[in-house]
């Protein structure tokens, strides 16, 4: 039977390397003897397959990625150094494998080819979020296969749920295998790093190394969503599908070192995973089954109390794109609105943010139902569903939303001069054609900006005589969104 000898989480940096950081990676000196120990570790369990989690690879919406040709290549030529070059070999059959593993829990994840690859976007090479770690790792030991993975925008859960597929996989094989989840802590930690900065990165960084210290699984999935999203990081999601592949282990993560001198978290860690004989058979199975259904109560319990505290205006948007999902059919209006939103007739846009990034986004300038809950309820659901810019909503990724709902006043003719984008959202007409845009959106900060974003929906030139309206919103979003 295979097994996984060894779990690491590793960073990134490309800097790390001497033919990038040519010499500047002398203030991490500390981030690259732990890769060498690293390396020095896998040279030691000689195996036969590493399978590595990335963020750099091709990142899907609604799937993971697994590369899939017999072998793949890649160079540090946007970094500079284009004489560092990799080429390895694809373990096709334990690909194979977990994608047949994932098939029969509904995961989606989908083989990359040479072939198949500009069909996807995307591109059939090796990403520095492996490369870095091959780096180190080819100097020690080059006798392996990768098995390359880009982890989806997929739900906590379903990401801890392919890592017990990767599991399973590499147990039903006769083959040794080592882990490493390749991702940067928080890339704010400091005013003068390559990110804005947020005093959620140092927060986020400590948290993430204490839970995996402690092995506290469901810590780690329970960790505040605004902090994680705040830190601007890339290795959470690595990370859980290496929580979901330690499934049924009790470990301690040993911090061989973190650095976050160049203002992003660069942590190198190995999970130590106790022996089954020193944890007891029993044990071991009894934690295998709890684990994942911890981290699912948990994940319920933390929604069902966030949609009792929630604004009303926001949670009757989040219920009635639900219950589209489960029943295809509009919801009835329910007894928790209050009574402005019942008595009031107002147009309204419903947004749909994953990840902090757009869903889905729909509104009506001038209400078109009998009451502002009515127009929530059906704006909710066209935003999720029929806004043509985006495929549909699945059930699965609703609980990943951040929902937010505006109130319109009624529009009013004014001059450019009378514009403010921060105060005011903008409507544009000429003719047939008309384009709106809310107040107050990042990176929306100038009235030229608003303007023209509002023309090229309406696809009116800047030069076609065209009327602009403005009009107040009255903005309801969740606490920590």
């Amino acid at each position: 039977m295979g097994e996984i000898s060894a779990y690491y989480a590793l960073p990134h940096p490309p800097i790390v390397i001497p033919e990038v950081g040519r010499g500047r990676e002398a203030a991490i000196q500390k981030t690259i003897e732990a890769f060498q120990q690293v390396s020095k570790e896998i040279e030691g369990l000689k195996p036969d397959t590493i399978i590595l989690v990335t963020p750099h690879g091709p990142v899907f919406q609604d799937a993971v990625a697994l590369m899939g040709d017999k072998d793949i290549q890649g160079s540090l030529a946007d970094f500079r150094a284009p004489r560092v070059l990799f080429r390895t070999k694809i373990d096709m059959d334990l690909v194979d494998q977990i994608l047949h593993l994932a098939e029969g829990l509904d995961i989606q994840a989908v083989k990359i080819t040479k072939s198949s690859a500009k069909s996807y976007g995307a591109a059939y090479m090796l990403d520095h979020g492996a490369m870095v770690p091959m780096y180190f790792i080819n100097q020690k030991f080059t006798d392996y296969k990768l098995v390359h993975i880009t982890y989806g925008l997929l739900s906590k859960t379903q990401l801890y749920q392919f890592g017990m597929c990767i599991k399973k996989a590499v147990e039903q094989s006769e083959k040794k295998a080592v882990f490493i989840a390749s991702g940067d802590l928080s890339h704010r930690l400091t005013r003068d790093g390559p990110y804005e900065y947020s005093p959620y990165g140092e927060m986020f960084d400590q948290e993430v190394r204490k839970l995996l210290e402690t092995g506290d699984v469901p810590g780690v999935f329970g960790m505040d969503s605004k902090m994680v999203r705040e830190a601007g990081e890339c290795a959470l999601r690595s990370y859980y599908i290496l929580l979901g592949a330690l499934d049924g282990c009790e470990f301690k993560g040993q911090t061989l070192s973190y650095q976050g001198n160049f203002g992003v978290g660069y942590l190198i860690m190995v999970l130590d995973v106790k022996s089954k004989k020193d944890s007891g058979q029993d044990n071991l199975d009894q934690q295998a089954a709890s684990t994942l259904d911890k981290i699912v109560q948990q994940e319920e319990k933390q929604f069902q109390d966030k949609r009792v505290s929630q604004n009303p205006y926001v949670r009757l948007a989040g219920d009635s794109l639900l219950y589209y999902l489960i029943n295809g059919d509009f919801m009835e209006v329910p007894s928790y609105v209050t009574q402005e939103m019942m008595d009031q007739k107002k147009g309204v846009f419903v947004t749909l943010k994953k990840n902090g990034d757009l869903r889905g986004c729909i509104g009506t300038i001038r209400p078109v139902t009998s009451s502002l809950a009515q127009e929530i309820i059906r704006n909710a659901v066209e935003a999720g569903i029929f806004d043509p810019r985006f495929s549909p909503v699945t059930r699965e990724e609703w609980g990943e939303l951040e929902f937010s709902v505006d109130v319109l006043d009624r529009p009013e003719p004014v001059q450019i001069h009378q514009l403010d984008p921060e105060k005011y959202g903008v409507i544009v007409r000429s003719g047939m054609r008309s384009g709106l845009l809310l107040p107050n959106l990042e990176g929306v900060d100038t009235v030229e900006k608003q303007l023209n974003i509002a023309l090229q929906k309406a696809g009116i030139t800047p030069d076609s005589p065209y009327m602009i309206e403005r009009f107040q919103v009255s903005r309801h979003k969740d606490e920590k969104a």
